[in-house]
């Protein structure tokens, strides 16, 4: 593996030109690419460990380390995350930003639908998901898990509102592992443990698991009782993004 990820560098590195990663030219050049001095400097290390690196030595790279690498390399966001696969780190995420159209694809869909962020931020969502969920989508605060623990209408609304809520906060914990010492996750987490008791017993629980599908049951104070099949996707342009689907179960 070591041996792919200093072929893999040092072909990216011999790619890129010396005007896009910001050098400036003085006198003739043998190569067209970066130099090994030339990346170690953009990346703030010393040239023996891009050597060392590219000979596929047993040297390990931080994360940070991988992020200044490929914003030197100027890796897409498919070339960054195969980096950080074979350096055997954590898939790095997108940055937010990229894609936006998709955010408007979620309003053609003929079931209610929503994105999330990576704190759970509904970031963009359709009429139908707006009607299911009174007292969340309309207002102001659009953190999903503030609904659940901190609204009346959320307990009124989702059957079986603790048994669901517990499981959020475990899908949560999942969902931001890799960031859980983040400010933005350990803010929000100290707000949540504050507003709510519920909230500060689960997550204290330490449970974690996968965000999964099934069915999800709501007694809606105009439609009456309703069940949905949830589907969660993540859209391969907009990986800082979740987007959760609910789709109609059939009639008994």
């Amino acid at each position: 593996m070591n041996q792919d990820l200093g072929h893999f560098i040092r072909k990216h590195r011999e790619r890129i030109s010396p005007i896009d990663a910001g050098i400036r030219l003085t006198g003739r050049r043998r190569t067209p690419g970066l130099r090994r001095e030339e990346l170690a400097q953009l990346c703030d290390v010393s040239p023996t460990w891009i050597t060392w690196l590219e000979q596929g030595r047993n040297v390990s790279a931080s994360k940070s380390m991988l992020e200044r690498l490929s914003a030197a390399l100027k890796l897409s966001p498919a070339e960054r995350r195969y980096l950080f696969a074979l350096s055997g780190k954590t898939e790095v995420e997108d940055a937010p930003g990229g894609d936006d159209a998709i955010l408007e694809s979620v309003k053609f869909m003929d079931c209610p639908a929503y994105f999330l962020d990576r704190l759970w931020n509904a970031v963009s969502w359709n009429e139908k998901a707006e009607a299911l969920f009174e007292g969340w989508l309309k207002g102001t605060e659009r953190n999903l898990l503030k609904f659940v623990f901190t609204s009346a209408a959320a307990r009124n609304l989702i059957s079986d509102w603790r048994e669901r809520a517990r499981r959020l906060v475990a899908e949560f914990r999942s969902d931001c592992g890799p960031r859980a010492e983040d400010s933005d996750v350990s803010n929000l987490v100290s707000e949540l443990s504050d507003l709510s008791p519920e909230f500060l017993e689960f997550w204290e629980a330490q449970d974690v698991t996968e965000r999964e599908g099934g069915i999800r049951e709501f007694d809606h104070p105009v439609l009456g009782k309703i069940s949905y099949r949830q589907v969660t996707f993540l859209p391969a342009t907009r990986r800082d993004l979740k987007l959760v689907v609910l789709l109609t179960t059939p009639s008994p």
